[in-house]
């Protein structure tokens, strides 16, 4: 066994190196490369929690080592050896240790995640994401003509948003639209589903909403996903750095064609972003379709979020 012992090391070393990563991309620990400004902040936490947990690995790995090389039975003494009981500094060790340990992550946590779902007073962008079975709808909430006298009088197909973020919807908010089903297809790349127009360098408020059941928003390398709920709404912003065409999807299993909820986003620059959104408005795209299940009365802005 133990002239065995080095092999099966080298199978181990083998097995855990010649996974496809190179050296650049083994810091992300299997995240993708972010692309937007609040993504990094994911990934320090991510990088961090493997690190906690590799330490703590490492100090259990070693204790049970230690045991089974040290504390092994001797081939020339079978008396059982002396047996400890009810050894208090030990036992407060290992209640007192993991206590910290989840402290410590909770902290780091919590100070990420309200860090992240915070809002701005005024984004430059806001898009309303409208998942259904089985597919994405996108409401570009922006004046689109350039003229502060048309749009101000919010459609009903939004009415599903609570009052908290329709009072900050841009002045002469027309709007435009895109829609998908999962037959859709990206005209550039042929990757399935509708796709998603962002500008680069601009915060863009993503308000979510559903037409039937849970969803949950996921573009990969936002390292970011949030539930799309009947009913209530959630929202977060980004600001996306890197131009380029990104793999979205739906992260809650919403029925029997959830794996064909997927969409892409292409983040381009702030110059070309505006004149997408005159294309649709060419196409006859204007306005909005519906938002999805409107919020009853008493958890319409139940919410205390400060805006």
């Amino acid at each position: 066994m133990r002239r065995k012992l080095p092999q099966v090391l080298t199978a181990g070393l083998i097995l855990a190196t010649a996974t496809g990563c190179t050296y650049k991309d083994f810091p992300r620990l299997g995240m993708p490369t972010p692309v937007t400004e609040e993504a990094p902040r994911i990934l320090s936490l991510w990088q961090g929690s493997w690190a906690a947990a590799l330490a703590t690995g490492v100090l259990v790995w070693g204790l049970i080592l230690w045991s089974v090389i040290f504390h092994r039975r001797s081939r020339t003494k079978v008396e059982v050896p002396p047996q400890t009981r009810y050894n208090m500094p030990i036992e407060a060790l290992y209640t007192v240790v993991p206590l910290i340990i989840v402290s410590v992550l909770f902290y780091f946590t919590a100070r990420d995640e309200s860090k992240l779902l915070s809002l701005s007073a005024k984004p430059a962008h806001t898009i309303n994401v409208v998942g259904y079975q089985w597919s994405w709808g996108f409401n570009y909430i922006e004046n689109v003509d350039g003229s502060t006298a048309t749009g101000n009088e919010i459609p009903k197909e939004l009415d599903a948003i609570p009052d908290r973020f329709r009072k900050q919807f841009p002045p002469g908010a027309d709007g435009v639209y895109d829609v998908g089903v999962p037959g859709t297809r990206n005209p550039q790349n042929g990757n399935p589903g509708p796709t998603l127009w962002l500008p680069k360098g601009e915060k863009v408020r993503f308000i979510l909403t559903s037409r039937d059941v849970i969803h949950s928003f996921w573009v990969v390398p936002f390292l970011m996903k949030q539930d799309v709920i009947p009913g209530h709404t959630n929202s977060f912003e980004v600001t996306p750095n890197q131009e380029g065409t990104f793999m979205g999807k739906c992260a809650e299993l919403c029925g029997v064609d959830h794996s064909r909820m997927l969409f892409n986003v292409k983040v381009v620059s702030p110059e070309r972003y505006q004149a997408h959104l005159k294309e649709l408005a060419k196409k006859g795209q204007t306005g909005y379709v519906p938002a999805g299940i409107e919020q009853t009365n008493p958890a319409r802005n139940a919410e205390t979020n400060k805006l």
